[in-house]
């Protein structure tokens, strides 16, 4: 069956909160770096940095928890719209920052708002995308979160020759721009269909469904089969089940909700997050000391991101989610405890009291330029796997009256694992070093078993006939 190509539009221009999701994350990681930085803000200790950073995931686990009942209520397209609006108004307050209390409520700000987008956009994406490119589409905004980290990489590194406040000033407004791109553009999106046969406006649904399936013609058999699909099964909802928080807990919904929240737990503790914020730390510690050479692998690293997600919007759809997730963990894993060695014999060769220890003797310039390499060799294993099936895989297995209050508690799970790690991980690189990474691998092998035993495959699958696949109850 061949599908029109507004599908393509719909998801490109929702990806833009994706975008602006990867450009909030990355930004930060090479401007806690510049001397104009730390000139101006009086060169925050690791406490301080965690919290500046950390600042932005509070506000986006708000957010996320408002999500739910706002995209339920007012829709899908207009949460992202309201997103996009939060998010002007945050790159605005930090870009105008004069302390670090308002660089705080700056990324709070902004954190609302990914918040929003975050939960919503997969969700919109995957309620108007046709089962079997499904993967496919949520791929793509994975891919624009990718883009978005490297701009943010590529920005901060020609900024970083510039002098000043404007060195880190800049950077943080221009995020001002895709923001009211999304804004703009979203407003001739259309309604997701579910959203609307749910709230009795089916005939345009069915209007909205021929555009996306069968460029434009509404009576096409496959419109008027999914349709009939979507509201049979909302139909059948209403009947039967109360939409509230607390159906996640009761019978088949349980298993898919300790599904989606331990997706997405578990996303965070493969511990991206450390290595895309906190890697200037770690190539710093490693000898890379300017500022420009550190900012160039971290756009680098922003790059290794962007082309890895490919494979995973290409092939997802046929390699199925189950595969995917294996394989991106194993090798995971090993360069994981790779790198850990190589950063314990970087420690032990610069400390003329611990030669003994040393296990790969490659001289501190060779143990750097691997410990980097496999900096990448993690990113890129997570950007074909995690990355996307983090945010897909909940996006998509929860039923229609329930999906917008799921999301908002799957993707609040994210952000509130998010918060602990770049908190910690600051303090935890300072205090243990190489040890981290051993624990992150350990961390990766349990979240393999986890995979394994209990993640069922859900490629090529309509949303109306997850219900057979979550029969059963935990």
């Amino acid at each position: 069956m061949r599908y029109a190509r507004p599908k393509y539009v719909v998801t490109g221009v929702t990806a833009l909160g994706g975008l602006l999701f990867g450009y909030d994350i990355g930004i930060m990681s090479s401007i806690l770096q510049m001397e104009g930085f730390n000139e101006y803000f009086d060169s925050p200790d690791a406490l301080a940095t965690g919290v500046i950073v950390s600042s932005l995931t509070i506000g986006c686990f708000l957010g996320s928890l408002l999500s739910g009942p706002l995209a339920d209520r007012f829709s899908r397209k207009i949460t992202i719209m309201l997103g996009a609006l939060v998010c002007t108004l945050g790159s605005a307050i930090q870009f105008a920052s004069i302390s670090r209390a308002m660089l705080i409520v700056g990324r709070f700000v902004n954190g609302l708002a990914i918040g929003f987008l975050s939960s919503v956009v997969p969700m919109y994406q995957s309620e108007t995308a046709p089962p079997g490119s499904r993967g496919r589409m949520v791929s793509l905004q994975q891919w624009a979160i990718t883009w978005g980290i490297f701009l943010a990489f590529g920005i901060d590194y020609g900024c970083s020759y510039i002098e000043g406040a404007r060195q880190f000033r800049l950077p943080l407004g221009l995020q001002i721009v895709p923001s009211v791109i999304l804004l703009f553009t979203m407003a001739f999106m259309p309604f997701s269909p579910r959203w609307l046969v749910a709230h009795d406006h089916v005939g345009d649904a069915r209007q909205v469904l021929g555009r996306l399936r069968a460029y434009g013609h509404t009576s096409a058999p496959e419109v008027t089969e999914e349709l009939r699909l979507i509201h049979q099964t909302i139909a059948f909802e209403r009947a039967t089940k109360a939409s509230s928080y607390w159906e996640l807990l009761k019978g088949p919904n349980r298993r898919r909700t300790l599904l989606g929240c331990g997706i997405q737990f578990m996303q965070q503790f493969t511990g991206i997050n450390t290595l895309m914020l906190y890697s200037p730390t770690i190539f710093r510690s490693i000898g890379m000391g300017s500022v420009q050479s550190i900012a160039m692998f971290q756009a680098i690293n922003g790059l290794v991101n962007v082309t890895s997600t490919v494979p995973a919007i290409l092939w997802i759809d046929r390699w199925g989610r189950r595969a995917t997730l294996l394989l991106g963990t194993l090798l995971i894993i090993v360069f994981y405890l790779v790198l850990s060695l190589l950063l314990r014999s970087y420690d032990a060769l610069t400390d003329l009291t611990s030669h003994d220890s040393v296990i790969f003797n490659l001289g501190p310039r060779g143990l750097g330029i691997a410990s980097i390499c496999m900096v990448y060799l993690v990113v890129a294993s997570f950007a074909f796997s995690w990355g996307p099936c983090g945010w897909l895989i909940p996006s998509e297995v929860f039923p229609t009256h329930l999906r917008a209050r799921a999301n908002s508690v799957t993707t609040s799970t994210n952000w509130i694992s998010n918060f602990a790690v770049t908190l910690t991980s600051p303090i935890l690189l300072q205090i243990a070093g190489w040890r981290l990474f051993l624990a992150f691998s350990i961390i990766m092998a349990v979240n393999m078993a986890l995979i394994y035993l209990f993640l069922p495959e859900t490629k090529n699958m309509t949303l109306e006939e997850m219900d057979s696949l979550f029969a059963g109850s935990v």
